[in-house]
């Protein structure tokens, strides 16, 4: 029998969220009874993919039976020259989301502390709870950025990771060069600092630094990269990270294995063979951003500049109200309703940006999700506080 002192799952797990994917717009065209719902919620981009991207998987199906370079050599390679590393400071992976679950495997142990800022991107805090470490949330500050020096605070003996999304999802800031300066200065050797760059490719602000450019002054410092935003590759996922061989060469000890596959091997090398066609696409997105942040801003006059391919909303506690106006009007976004261990004003809606078209819907919308509101402002902002 079974001994109901004794479970065969692991506690902790009951009280930790699912990650959440975006809706699918099929699901709700059908719900409302319209031909095609608009989806403005993951951040993808709206274009398809890169031209030769199709063929080269397509090539690279014929051989599905046969497992793949484990270590992804030849993509590797050239994300090597690309980047002006060596081929063993990269490390591929299924996503970079899965490289940030990798990194903290290799470094931190149960009991050491993970610190982030918040609202931040969501994976974070589930990457802590599997591995038993402590997640320390240190809050945004009053105008969404990132809060270097609350960060800074924040750090401990125990302090073995520090996550730093930039640009940050889901509120587009990023951190500038002289606070992460200051960050990198103030960290100790021992602790390893994770840039998470998915959106790098947007960037505009001539503030913001590259994280590439500061490894060699800081060997505890890790870059990630995806392929999934500006090169269109959501669906393959795949990422890299580029950090020292050394600590390349450990988390290639506890990756998931052949976690490359073949198929996102083929799609990297041919995306990157069409820097330039990528490099036009991403510049349409970045017009289209400021079109529609200067639309959106008619009703919700504090949002913060961005530097993804989103935007985000900062409504507070009506997160989820308005989002479900804007599902209403066919268009699917991203709420995020504050939590119990945040401030109210931490709630918002992030909108991914798309074609021209659909962020012509998502205008149109947007005065009927507003019509009967005045214009939204920030909630007041609490006190900081860590945990």
């Amino acid at each position: 029998m079974n001994d109901p002192a004794r479970r065969l799952t692991r506690a902790h797990l009951d009280e930790l969220p699912s990650y959440r994917p975006g809706r699918r717009p099929e699901q709700l065209a059908g719900e409302l009874g319209i031909a095609q719902a608009v989806k403005l919620s993951s951040n993808e981009l709206p274009f398809g993919p890169l031209p030769g991207v199709t063929e080269a998987v397509a090539d690279a199906a014929a051989q599905l039976h046969r497992y793949p370079d484990m270590f992804a050599g030849r993509l590797r390679d050239a994300l090597a020259r690309r980047h002006g590393v060596d081929p063993g400071e990269v490390v591929t992976g299924c996503g970079s989301v899965a490289l940030c679950e990798h990194l903290a495997l290799a470094c931190a142990a149960p009991g050491d502390e993970i610190v982030f800022g918040w609202r931040s991107f969501e994976a974070y805090p589930l990457i802590a709870s599997r591995l038993d470490a402590r997640a320390v949330r240190v809050p945004n500050t009053a105008d969404h950025r990132l809060d270097i020096d609350g960060i800074i605070k924040a750090l401990t003996p125990d302090t073995r990771m520090i996550f730093l999304c930039s640009p940050n999802n889901p509120t587009g800031t990023a951190v500038r060069a002289d606070e992460l300066n200051r960050l990198l200065a103030a960290v100790d050797g021992n602790t390893l600092v994770v840039l998470d760059e998915a959106y790098r490719e947007f960037v505009t602000d001539g503030q913001v630094p590259d994280g590439l450019t500061l490894r060699n002054e800081h060997p505890n410092l890790v870059v990630l990269r995806t392929f999934s935003k500006a090169w269109g590759l959501a669906a393959a996922r795949l990422g890299y990270l580029i950090a020292t061989p050394e600590i390349a060469a450990a988390v290639a000890k506890v990756l998931t294995t052949y976690s490359t596959s073949g198929l996102a091997q083929a799609a990297g090398l041919a995306a990157l063979a069409q820097e330039a066609e990528s490099a036009r696409r991403v510049a349409i997105i970045i017009k289209e951003r400021d079109r529609v942040v200067a639309g959106l801003r008619k009703f919700v006059p504090r949002i913060p500049d961005s530097q993804g391919n989103f935007c985000w909303l900062p409504v507070g506690e009506q997160a989820a109200e308005i989002a479900a106006a804007f599902e209403t009007n066919g268009i699917i976004v991203r709420g995020f309703s504050p939590d119990s261990s945040e401030m109210a004003s931490h709630g918002g809606v992030r909108i991914s940006i798309g074609s021209p078209e659909e962020n012509d819907a998502l205008l149109t919308a947007s005065e009927t999700v507003f019509a009967r509101r005045h214009a939204v402002s920030l909630p007041p902002v609490a006190p900081h506080s860590f945990g």
